[in-house]
């Protein structure tokens, strides 16, 4: 196991003298262009994936990428959503999911979730997304209607709602396919 306090000492050493005016600058602003609402997977990092600095992303990491829907009381995920849109005036939204995802693969194939009730649980945001695709459905066939699901998810949140009404945000969908590191935008 890679030891942490070693990568956080190259990071001082190495990486934020070399960014020390960027990382002034962040400490006072905080202006995101995107949201990007990616799976909590290890292999998918938007800021890699995207060549964003730190401060161009808003992250939202779900596993599965999911977005539940918009319902009234507290929720991580949609009090995200609505400071990146509504706070922070993001113009942007994208929804990656990637090849090989776990999530997704549990669905696809059927797996046992009774040892891990709340991942099952979880799960259940993607019921529309497993509606969408005929049975057997290869992983990466549900990960493209999972995004496209998801989107319509995100739609029901009304800061989503009221700015793409004033048209002054952009809803997108990705694949990310590791092998490969190619990005496919999906239609909506």
């Amino acid at each position: 196991m890679r030891d942490l306090a070693e990568g956080v000492a190259r990071f001082r050493r190495d990486v934020f003298p070399a960014k020390a005016d960027l990382f002034a600058r962040l400490a006072t602003d905080h202006t995101p262009h995107t949201l990007f609402v990616g799976c909590s997977d290890a292999r998918v990092v938007p800021e890699l994936i995207c060549g964003c600095e730190p401060g161009e992303l808003f992250v939202v990491r779900t596993a599965g990428n999911l977005v539940p829907a918009h319902t009234p009381g507290a929720d991580g995920v949609a009090a995200s959503i609505e400071y990146a849109v509504s706070v922070l005036g993001v113009r942007e939204v994208v929804v990656c999911g990637h090849s090989a995802c776990g999530a997704m693969t549990a669905l696809a194939e059927g797996h046992d979730l009774a040892g891990a009730p709340a991942v099952a649980g979880w799960l259940r945001h993607a019921d529309a997304s497993a509606a969408r695709v005929p049975r057997p459905a290869t992983v990466d066939a549900l990960v493209r209607a999972n995004v496209r699901a998801q989107l319509a998810s995100l739609a029901t949140h009304p800061s989503v709602a009221r700015a793409l009404a004033e048209g002054t945000l952009r809803l997108r969908g990705w694949f990310f396919d590791i092998p490969t590191g190619t990005v496919e935008e999906l239609d909506s």
